[in-house]
């Protein structure tokens, strides 16, 4: 037997053994037990005490840095360049780096082995992962967000998503040098900011919606009382007056859980100039568009779309989700008042994430039937690959002129 088979061995000892409430115990606790365990197995298997002493103390260092961070996964975490990381069963682990997928040299044993880092990480959480409910959501230490199922829904034995928080928040300078968008429509968006129009940002999966939420979240005043809701902690405002909420969710007996909605309805009682959430995804973009009319201008989400009459769709969907007796006239009227702009984000696919449209929404009049009205203000150059304006300006160019003495070369000579 060499060292990787004895590692391997004793490791597999230990695991077996070791009561996963450990997981939630101290980092000392956990390395107390470990020795303990260590210890024990090579007194009762010969074969183990065959390897000097000093073999033994490196083997043991080797498995508690294992058995307490999340192993082959550490490296990983700790690689900045990395945003994604992908294990579609213990023997496929892929990384998205710059927008692309890789595929690692790391792999697990088995799926057990896969599944003890599944229960590490779901242990300090108070929940768990079982055949009758094998999938859920959570979260690490860092913020980073944690999505895992396991069979018999997933045919590929346990699959682990995990979703880096980004420590970097680009501002807009950066995004306009990274040409995710332009300069021009950066002073556009700054100007909309501080007019305190409402915004949503409108995109799919990884296409840049908190990235750019956060940059237009820099142009807020100082003196402003804003509140931010979100699943997890990925805003950051420099705001003197700022107030975040997180929702919570169920415990390992199914109570406890605060939603987006929950967090909404209370937020309006705490006399806030505006209201941030991460991203509308249900029935809370009631109570969104709720705060939008009511006072509270100037407030910002995200929604999953592909494009702006996408994002209207899904709107009323998700509204009447909570409230199906709603009519869709008096929704369209509800959704018409709160929005002003609509942001459209895009993910190409070499990886590059760029904003691809700027939409004031408007309406009209169709045989007596409210209908919403798009004006695309900034649009994708598909030749030059810049965001550039449009050629008449938006309905409220003037107020943007007289009170904050925003110009637009382009719509002025219009």
């Amino acid at each position: 037997m060499d060292l990787k088979e004895f590692k391997e061995k004793i490791k597999l000892e230990i695991v077996s053994r070791i009561d996963k409430t450990y997981f939630t115990a101290s980092e000392e606790v956990i390395r107390q037990r470990i020795e303990v365990l260590f210890n024990n197995s090579i007194k009762k298997n010969r074969e183990f005490s065959l390897f000097s002493r000093l073999e033994q103390q490196e083997i043991l260092g080797q498995i508690i840095n294992e058995m307490i961070g999340l192993g082959p996964l550490e490296e990983l975490l700790r690689d900045d360049s990395i945003t994604e990381i992908m294990i579609d069963g213990p023997k496929q682990v892929c990384v998205e780096r710059s927008g692309k997928i890789e595929r690692t040299d790391i792999t697990f044993k088995d799926d057990e082995h896969l599944l003890y880092l599944v229960d590490k990480i779901l242990a300090p959480l108070g929940r768990r992962l079982t055949q009758l409910e094998p999938y859920t959501d959570a979260r690490l230490p860092d913020g980073s967000r944690v999505n895992v199922i396991r069979s018999p829904l997933s045919l590929n034995g346990t699959v682990l998503t995990i979703r880096k928080f980004n420590r970097q928040v680009l501002n807009v300078s950066e995004l306009v040098k990274l040409t995710a968008l332009s300069q021009e429509a950066a002073d556009f968006l700054q100007a909309c900011v501080k007019a305190r129009f409402n915004i949503l940002i409108s995109g799919g999966t990884s296409s840049g919606k908190t990235t750019v939420l956060n940059a237009a979240l820099s142009f807020l005043s100082p003196d402003e009382r804003v509140i931010t809701i979100e699943d997890t902690v990925e805003l950051h405002l420099g705001c003197r007056y700022l107030v975040r909420l997180e929702t919570r969710s169920p415990n390992i007996e199914g109570k406890g859980e605060v939603t987006i909605r929950d967090l909404l309805k209370n937020a309006l009682h705490m006399r806030p100039d505006r209201v941030i959430v991460g991203e509308v995804r249900g029935e809370e973009v009631l109570d969104m568009l709720q705060a939008m009319n009511i006072g509270h201008e100037g407030s910002m989400t995200t929604i999953h779309a592909n494009s702006p009459e996408d994002c209207l769709n899904r709107l009323e969907t998700m509204a009447l989700m909570g409230q199906p007796n709603l009519t869709i006239d008096l929704l369209r009227r509800q959704i018409l008042s709160a929005v002003n702009l609509i942001i459209q984000q895009k993910r190409f696919s070499d990886g590059r994430r760029k904003m691809t449209k700027i939409s004031e929404l408007g309406q009209v009049k169709n045989q007596d039937k409210l209908e919403y009205q798009l004006k695309d203000i900034f649009v994708l150059d598909r030749n030059s690959e810049e965001l550039v304006a449009a050629d008449s300006p938006p309905s409220f160019y003037r107020i943007l002129k007289n009170k904050l003495n925003y110009q637009n070369k382009h719509w002025d000579k219009a």
